[in-house]
């Protein structure tokens, strides 16, 4: 009966998380694809050719309007790098779309205060340009020629078929009317179910391991192993333990907001927690991505890299807001609800519940569901990487 207890507390805390998350995640889910509708793929590759700070400043525009999904980030990124995109401006967008996204942003505002996004949304360019100037130093001509050699080959992840659709609006106009054009309508819908797809493990991984930490994981511990406390020792020590409790977690992408909110109540540091955020891309399964697409010599520079600069951005973060007095003290992130009541959450979730169903049914009226079967396909492997006319550019 106690073990019974246990896991049924452990699903109730996940599903109270999701309660919470769930209008956040449907807006934010929502506006990213209507960015991505209006933004061609054909117009991003030729403008990521180098590490120069325009190259860099576009990766991350345009890859914080992409998709937060971030098996499909890194495909996408795999997918640039084949077109002509530099490695390092590839990565930067992956940074940015994996970091810098709407939905994300809105989540943490939501579950652990505004300080929290802006923090992100600081760091994420930190980290980005911290990543371009390593690469610049420690990753050499060789590694990078290897590495196209390998990405060129059509070695086909997971998520391969998702990173090369290209469902934006293919019609000529101004932005509000390729939008809320037939052809916009229906390009937010293929979006939003996709990107949903797409992520949806990740969520619902992230949901069950936070609850898991919150219901079993004792408070107490975890301020003594984040050295809660040692005001210094856990600001020095939160950075750096931070992406490694994530790559141990395997969360990555949105679902681990959840998680860093349990840390967060548990102790560890505020740049700790801008770690932890950033060090999605570099879980378990991701780096074996890495070296399947990239080889082995260019995984272990891009994961080592990736975790030195997210490092060394949780300090920045630390610092900057330090300096400003903007560093938050109060250790009372949103987690669970202890019952659902019809307050705002619940009259937002119905909401946006019913936005969400509506675009559900506009994207199986256009015959979208064929797409779901090929985000598991590889176009890329007979370097088909053409742009899908299954969206609204096609029809």
């Amino acid at each position: 009966m106690q073990v019974l207890e246990a896991i049924l507390d452990w699903l109730a805390t996940s599903g109270s998380m999701a309660w919470e998350i769930l209008w956040p995640l449907i807006l934010g889910f929502t506006l990213s694809g209507a960015v991505q509708a209006v933004v061609r793929r054909d117009q991003v590759t030729s403008l990521l050719d180098g590490d120069s700070p325009r190259a860099l400043a576009w990766a991350t525009g345009l890859g914080a309007a992409s998709s937060s999904c971030s098996y499909a980030s890194v495909a996408l990124a795999r997918t640039l790098f084949r077109k002509g995109a530099s490695l390092t401006s590839a990565m930067a967008f992956e940074i940015a779309s994996t970091n810098l996204v709407i939905e994300l942003g809105i989540i943490l505002w939501l579950l652990m205060g505004w300080r929290f996004t802006l923090a992100e949304f600081i760091g994420g360019p930190v980290m980005i340009v911290l990543v371009a100037l390593l690469f610049r130093w420690f990753v050499s001509r060789r590694i990078v020629d290897a590495a196209r050699e390998q990405a060129d080959r059509g070695v086909a992840g997971s998520m391969e078929g998702h990173a090369a659709m290209d469902m934006s609006v293919q019609s000529e106009g101004s932005l509000w009317s390729r939008l809320f054009s037939r052809e916009g309508v229906d390009s937010v819908a293929s979006y939003f179910v996709m990107d949903w797809a797409s992520v949806l493990r990740d969520i619902v991984i992230g949901l069950l391991i936070a609850g898991a930490f919150a219901t079993w994981v004792p408070t107490d511990w975890l301020q003594t192993f984040f050295l809660d406390g040692h005001p210094v020792a856990a600001q020095i020590w939160g950075p750096v333990v931070g992406p490694l409790v994530a790559v141990l977690s395997f969360v990555c992408s949105v679902g681990n907001v959840p998680l860093a909110a349990v840390l967060w109540n548990g102790g560890i540091s505020f740049g700790g927690v801008v770690s932890f955020l950033f060090a999605d891309l570099i879980i378990v399964p991701i780096i074996l991505i890495y070296r399947k697409y990239y080889g082995t010599a260019a995984a272990l520079r891009i994961t080592g890299l990736f975790y030195l600069a997210m490092v060394a951005a949780g300090y920045v973060v630390e610092l900057l807001f330090a300096l400003v007095n903007l560093t938050p003290t109060e250790r009372d992130a949103t987690v669970i609800e202890s019952h659902i009541s019809w307050n705002y959450t619940t009259w937002l979730n119905i909401v946006f519940l019913a936005l969400a169903v509506l675009l559900l049914v506009r994207f199986a009226r256009t015959g979208g569901w064929p797409m779901l079967r090929e985000m598991g396909g590889s176009p890329a492997a007979d370097d088909h990487e053409h742009e899908h006319d299954h969206g609204a550019g096609g029809r």
